[in-house]
């Protein structure tokens, strides 16, 4: 009995301080590299005579309420772009589309939208696929039915685009209704970290590993060569959905170009405001994760040093953390003595953490993001586990997705209204609709 002691003792030492060295040398490295994200930036003004690309807005849309898709579509339509713009809205076999049928009619007489409807729901990437391959824009901007975006994002994700290297590139996410609960506040917090810190980081390399869902732009000479990978995606031999974001990314990554973010191109997504939907929209998060890591590994040399320690911190570091707590249970279980080292390295790991975040960002509220320890701790951990013995399961948990037609989407032709072709987006900006976000 005394050697097992003796062995956990120990363990409880070694652990929490690996732990510590990973997560503050990971922290300190992200810190770094992340630092041109809150420089100020200047914007760049095109020439008059510089022809800009012609930018296609793809929403797809599934079961959204028609109030946050009218605001949807509203920020969209009020965008200051100076160049052509067309906008691609999917309805994805939506169940209630008797009301949302007055939002698109709002949009009848703008010449720049056209109103997909498929007659069946087919998943987020099969109708993505549809309204690319019907559009013909430079430029494939994909933003999601629940996320509004401020009236120069557009502008700002074009002008990131100039570089002919650069394959794709976000912007800065925020929860759209971050004063709705504790856990929205938490959410809104989590993502300025996620954006301001990992993805900037990762920016400094050209290489975001994530670009994410609601607000991206991807080249569409490269994204069309991927485009078959991209919507026959398997995964053990069963064709995968959700996680579109980050495999998109990784084959952009795959076909030699940058992946970049724009830190003050601001989109704002309704974020879960209760706690199990946001677990399950954390599953999906956990195995698309783990499934595309996967992928990534081959690329991590010629990427940089730096981002093969990001996918070791993101993957090594919860794992330490999860044995921290375990062998710090196991001590109390066995010697009714509390672990303080532990207690102590998880606090400091933390306060690290909300320091870094509330220094950058000049606001007290992220020592609050200290509550999302026990989260990560007692929910989190376990689904994570959960997540990659379960990297098979293909439910995004929230809604069923039925099986695509035998030899592909295409034998699921969409029908197209409002107006049944694509017609060209206005080019001067006298005509751009005066509607506000």
């Amino acid at each position: 009995m005394s050697t097992a002691v003796s062995i956990l003792s120990t363990a409880n030492m070694i652990v929490p301080s690996s732990y510590a060295t990973l997560a503050i040398g990971y922290q300190g490295a992200k810190t770094f590299y992340a630092r041109r994200a809150y420089r100020p930036t200047t914007t760049h003004h095109a020439d008059p005579c510089d022809s800009l690309p012609s930018v296609d807005v793809i929403i797809p849309c599934y079961h959204e309420d028609p109030l946050t898709l009218a605001a949807c579509l509203r920020s969209v339509a009020a965008q200051d772009y100076q160049g052509e713009l067309r906008v691609y809205l999917v309805d994805d076999g939506s169940t209630n589309r008797d009301r949302l049928e007055p939002v698109y009619d709002t949009y009848a007489g703008d010449a720049r939208f056209t109103f997909l409807l498929l007659p069946h729901n087919v998943g987020k990437r099969k109708a993505q696929v549809a309204a690319i391959r019907r559009s013909a824009g430079d430029l494939v901007v994909n933003v999601d039915s629940d996320t509004t975006i401020e009236p120069d994002v557009v502008r700002k994700l074009a002008a990131k685009m100039t570089d002919p290297a650069v394959g794709a590139a976000m912007g800065q996410m925020v929860a759209r209704n971050r004063r709705a609960t504790w856990l929205t506040r938490l959410i809104d917090m989590e993502y300025w970290i996620a954006c301001n810190e990992e993805r900037a980081a990762q920016a400094e390399f050209g290489a975001v590993m994530c670009c994410c869902g609601p607000c991206t732009v991807y080249r569409r000479s490269v994204l069309l060569q991927v485009l078959d990978q991209y919507e026959t995606q398997l995964f053990r031999g069963r064709p995968s959905d959700f996680g579109e974001d980050r495999h998109l990314t990784i084959l952009m990554l795959k076909a030699g170009l940058r992946t970049e973010y724009v830190p003050d191109a601001t989109a704002a997504t309704v974020v879960p405001e209760r706690l199990r939907p946001y677990l399950r929209q954390q599953l999906r998060w956990a195995r698309s994760t783990y499934r595309d890591t996967l992928l990534a590994i081959r690329l991590l040399p010629r990427l940089g040093r730096y981002l093969m320690l990001d996918v070791v911190g993101q993957n090594l570091a919860p794992l330490l953390l999860a044995l921290t707590v375990l062998t710090g249970f196991a001590q109390v279980a066995a010697t009714a003595t509390i672990p303080w080292w532990p207690i102590l390295v998880i606090t400091a790991v933390t306060l690290i953490s909300c320091c870094c975040a509330a220094w950058h960002t000049r606001q007290a509220r992220f020592f609050a993001f200290a509550l999302h320890t026990f989260i990560n701790i007692f929910l989190l951990l376990p689904l994570k586990a959960y997540a990659i013995c379960t990297l098979s399961n293909a439910s995004w948990e929230s809604r069923v997705i039925p099986t695509a037609a035998p030899g592909g989407y295409e034998k699921r032709a969409p029908t197209a209204v409002l107006p049944t072709q694509p017609v060209p987006a206005p080019n001067s900006a006298s005509t751009t609709s005066p509607l506000s976000s």
